[in-house]
């Protein structure tokens, strides 16, 4: 296999990843263990096929504070046909005799990073007088390193501004049982006080709506994203609303409401939309990126910016936080020089040639 292809498929894996790099850094590191220890045969794949996933994740802990929650499955594609399979990496390997193909990873995961910082500036650097939601949108979509996270940002921002508003509402949300005498309650008590959280002494319970992000990190797409507890299922999906693609949206989700969030959606579409799921169907509502940003106008600069611009950005910041964890240019530097990693010129693995 010539070095060019080889290099292709790295090229490739790299493009694919999400912002956190798991499977580039898999390679990384079965790459570093063979040329420091020289006890791996690369064409074997039981050899290093789950250990591997072990010598990445030290990385990504080390870094990231986190590691992959795909299924094993999920992470074996890496070593698919069309991804990095043993003949490739017996290629890499011919070339990286200084390290020269983990180095060319590592700074990819290091430029990452800093167009994530960048990106997240936006955020931090901004107040409620000056934050515009659209353009810190566009800052994502318009790089294609961030691209690939765009979907996980829209989540966050859909998540900041309904958890800020329903926080600052002072609804209250009630579940009761109206016969205490009822059979059911005496006969499975310990049923109701451990799932309702009621007793026959208890039979209401006042609580303050929420919602709750299904998982910081998901590598499934479909599945519900966000749920309330009155009872809603939110689907957000970073895309236009079709007819087609309600039906997969919705499929495999059995609550009784959902309510999708979207890039947009014609006014044709929504209209059939609804027509076909909504009406006293389970969709409640659809709401796009649009309403998004005028809803976070009015929460930073409308009528009740005083109680709810700070609120807001501080929940988007935090949210971006725990999903995309910054590493410290000085730990990266330190980690780069320990390992003595240096980027040849001219050379297949030089900067200008990625």
């Amino acid at each position: 296999m010539s070095i060019t292809h080889a290099k292709s498929q790295i090229d490739l894996v790299i493009n694919k990843a999400r912002i956190h790099l798991y499977k580039p850094i898999q390679i990384a590191e079965i790459l570093h263990r063979k040329r420091i220890y020289k006890n791996i045969d690369l064409s074997s794949l039981e050899m290093y096929r789950t250990s591997s996933r072990k010598w990445r994740d030290d990385i990504c802990i080390k870094f990231l504070g986190r590691t992959s929650t795909s299924s094993a499955r999920f992470q074996d594609n890496l070593f698919d046909k069309n991804a990095i399979p043993p003949c490739v990496l017996v290629t890499l390997d011919q070339y990286n005799t200084n390290g020269e193909v983990e180095a060319y990873i590592y700074n990819a995961f290091k430029e990452r990073h800093f167009q994530m910082i960048n990106g997240l500036d936006l955020v931090k650097k901004s107040n409620k007088k000056t934050f515009q939601l659209n353009q810190f949108i566009e800052s994502f979509r318009r790089n294609s390193g961030l691209s690939r996270s765009v979907d996980k940002i829209f989540e966050i921002i859909v998540y900041a501004i309904f958890s800020t508003l329903l926080d600052n509402l002072n609804a209250k949300i009630k579940i009761s049982i109206a016969n205490k005498e009822n059979e059911v309650l005496k006969e499975f008590s310990d049923f109701t006080e451990k799932i309702l959280g009621l007793t026959h002494e208890r039979s209401e319970l006042i609580d303050s709506p929420r919602v709750y992000r299904v998982g910081v990190t998901n590598a499934a797409d479909r599945g519900v994203d966000m749920w309330a507890n009155f009872g809603l299922a939110i689907q957000i999906k970073h895309l236009s609303l079709t007819s087609k693609n309600t039906d997969d949206i919705t499929a495999g989700i059995s609550a009784d409401r959902i309510v999708i969030v979207c890039r947009d959606c014609d006014k044709s579409i929504l209209l059939t939309v609804l027509r076909q799921f909504g009406q006293g169907g389970r969709i409640q509502a659809v709401i796009t990126e649009d309403e998004l940003i005028k809803w976070y106008e009015k929460a930073l600069r409308g009528k009740c910016a005083n109680i709810l611009g700070d609120k807001v950005l501080e929940q988007l910041n935090s949210e971006i936080i725990a999903e995309f964890p910054i590493t410290e240019p000085l730990e990266f530097e330190n980690f780069w020089n320990e390992r003595n990693y240096i980027l040849p010129k001219n050379s297949h693995w030089s900067i200008d040639q990625s």
